[in-house]
């Protein structure tokens, strides 16, 4: 007598019904089925009679083949990108010589302009429009000073790794203390890198290079200062002074302080000078028989030309 029949699988619409009826997931059946394939001999179709070892070479082939393309596009766009660096390179070369040239011939159309006004004026009065160029920075002076020299601290960046890359630098507050103390210790004129400093000038910084009257500076810096004989001691007793002697020893910045004898510093370029208008006013109105005079209440106010202006 054969062992009764195992009845088909019957999808009842109660889910515990069916849960506890059918226990396995069909997966299971269909695994234990291939698995009996296999051992039998029987060929198994699909994608899983490939072999992984085919399928790894499939995949590799086809990795090696996208790397060649990305290869072979970078190759071909390099000429491009070398191109246009080259031309941007040469076109700050360019644009530098051009910028060199035009700042030479200002000097020396600035040089014909106070030989010819010179010539103009009285002997009393060119000497005293030479002295106010000179103490408002837009004439060239010469004179014995003080040299500050400061620069940033080497890097110890391991050429493999890159770790302690990153330098203390010297900050634009660095040179906004250090021109000041100068000021404060009686300089009559000073330079940064050649910068003549002038009432209106400013030190700022713009990501990580430092502008000085918006023009760019690099290190070392140098900050030139024509004064009397004792600007070196008292700018060594100014605070500033201290605060960089501490932190060039312990951040391994370079600072020095030395004497200068006969500086000599350029020019300022010649300013922008703006001046305050007054405005448009309207004649005086008559209200209630009262004239309103100017300056009284109800009337605009005038601004007067020395007011504000530089």
């Amino acid at each position: 007598m054969s062992a009764p029949r195992r009845p088909d699988r019957v999808f009842a619409p109660d889910f515990l019904t069916e849960l506890f009826r059918n226990p396995l997931d069909p997966g299971y059946a269909d695994a234990a089925a291939a698995r009996r394939r296999a051992s039998s001999g029987e060929p198994v179709r699909g994608w899983r009679a490939w072999p992984a070892r085919s399928v790894s070479l499939v995949v590799v082939v086809l990795l090696g083949f996208l790397f060649s393309i990305a290869y072979r596009q970078t190759l071909e766009e390099e000429p491009a990108r070398s191109q246009a660096r080259s031309g941007l390179v040469a076109q700050i070369k360019d644009r530098a010589s051009e910028t060199d040239r035009l700042s030479t011939r200002a000097d020396q159309l600035r040089e014909e302009v106070g030989r010819q006004r010179d010539a103009a004026l009285s002997g009393s009065a060119a000497a005293r429009l030479r002295d106010l160029e000179a103490s408002t920075g837009l004439g060239r002076v010469r004179g014995d000073g003080v040299l500050v020299r400061l620069a940033d601290a080497p890097g110890n960046a391991d050429a493999v790794t890159g770790a302690g890359a990153g330098p203390p630098r010297v900050l634009y507050s660095d040179l906004q203390g250090v021109a000041n103390a100068l000021w404060s210790a009686g300089a009559e004129a000073v330079s940064i890198n050649g910068q003549r400093l002038t009432a209106t000038s400013t030190i700022r910084s713009a990501g990580e290079a430092i502008l000085v009257d918006f023009r760019p500076v690099t290190g070392p810096y140098e900050v030139s200062a024509i004064g009397p004989g004792s600007l070196k001691r008292r700018f060594e007793d100014s605070r500033n002074a201290a605060l960089m002697r501490r932190v060039a020893q312990e951040a391994g910045l370079s600072f020095s302080v030395r004497d200068a004898d006969d500086l000599t510093l350029p020019a300022a370029p010649e300013p922008q000078l703006r001046y305050a208008k007054p405005p448009v006013s309207p004649s005086p109105s008559v209200s209630d028989g009262r004239s309103v005079s100017p300056g009284s209440s109800g009337s605009p106010t005038t601004v007067s030309p020395s007011g504000g202006g530089r």
